[in-house]
């Protein structure tokens, strides 16, 4: 019970037996304070389970590499899920992961850059988490080798939640809750070690594949519209070649490419192996419910897919010693514009987004 709590139990306490005559009308508010003023009860913490559980997945993903220590379980998804929304991991209080993973934007943030504590902007945008689990390298300049090492990076930086790794905050360690899910989920108190784990086990568990291409495309249901059809015969033509870099089933090859981007103060890649060949090459984002994820680019510095095929059509805005050759102008016509962008949009998973097992049970 903390001081302001004892305080008022003290004069509550006062009050009541300042006279036999008070006392009973005393009792039920006492007894009302007791039951709020007091932490809950480890019932009240949820019922979750350590027994093993598969990601689901198509059968059209690969599958997905899971750290032999990091298995998956609804305990730990669970307690990652609560870690990820709760703004108390951050050293204002106010910043948690979902401010810039938010479920109903395929977890970005619509910013061109996303805001951290004390509304400070980083640097890069916001990528999405869905199908993140099989990703082979985290960051934009592919710096960080897994989901658990990856979730360190925004808790520790200065310009995202800025908290020290010398300690964990106060009130999540005081949270009995937590302390009880962690050793369920871990088997030893709430740490880094469990926060960081946490909290890739539930990411790992954002799957997103229901769009209409895959109904089309995998299926064999629901063909796609006749529009974004001929999209999708663009999108894979050896004119465009863009199915050369963003590959299936995620639209991606991991790897990493200079395409004429204007931005030179972000040198990408070369951030990372400290080699100039690697300047301004930047991972290949996934086009999956890329409709949802803008502002697009590791800058955010095209707002619309409107402005995305532009950018490409017009083979990209500058020129540098290791730019793609792929990058070149493509001489699109209108319709040509329209048919791609109906084809990227679609590649949007409603289902997923708007998937409440992806919540807080308090949202």
């Amino acid at each position: 019970m903390n001081r302001n709590l004892s305080l008022r139990f003290h004069y509550l306490i006062s009050s009541c037996f300042f006279s036999r005559f008070h006392f009973l009308y005393c009792t039920i508010p006492l007894f009302a304070f007791l039951l709020i003023g007091c932490p809950a009860s480890s019932d009240s913490c949820g019922v979750c389970t350590d027994k093993h559980k598969k990601y689901f997945q198509p059968h059209y993903f690969p599958p997905m590499n899971v750290p032999e220590d990091n298995q998956p379980n609804a305990c730990r998804i669970e307690l990652g899920k609560k870690l990820f929304f709760d703004p108390g991991l951050s050293s204002d209080g106010k910043t948690s992961c979902s401010s810039c993973h938010q479920l109903s934007a395929a977890f970005t943030d619509g910013q061109k850059v996303s805001l951290g504590h004390d509304l400070q902007k980083g640097k890069r945008n916001s990528p999405t988490l869905f199908n993140v689990g099989w990703q082979p390298h985290l960051m934009s300049e592919g710096g960080v080798k897994n989901l658990e090492l990856q979730a360190l990076a925004p808790l520790l930086s200065d310009h995202e939640m800025f908290h020290s790794a010398l300690g964990i905050p106060v009130q999540l360690l005081q949270d009995s809750c937590y302390q009880q899910w962690s050793r369920k989920a871990y088997g030893r108190g709430l740490d880094y070690y469990v926060i960081t784990r946490a909290l890739a086990c539930y990411e790992r568990s954002l799957i997103s594949f229901d769009t209409p291409f895959d109904l089309d495309y995998y299926f064999h249901q629901s063909p796609m519209n006749e529009r974004a059809q001929r999209g999708w015969k663009l999108f894979q033509s050896e004119k465009l070649a863009c199915l050369q870099c963003h590959t299936l089933p995620f639209f991606t090859d991991f790897d990493f490419h200079s395409i004429g981007l204007a931005d030179t103060l972000d040198h990408g890649k070369e951030r990372e192996s400290y080699q100039q060949k690697d300047r301004f090459r930047f991972k290949t984002p996934t086009l999956r419910n890329v409709e949802l994820t803008g502002p697009y680019m590791h800058d955010g510095s095209l707002q619309n897919l409107t402005e995305v095929i532009e950018f490409y059509n017009r083979g990209g805005d500058r020129k540098d010693a290791h730019q793609d050759d792929r990058i070149r102008p493509l001489g699109l016509t209108e319709d040509e514009k329209k048919d791609l962008i109906a084809f990227l949009e679609s590649l949007t998973d409603w289902n997923a987004v708007q998937k409440q097992s992806y919540l807080p049970l308090e949202q």
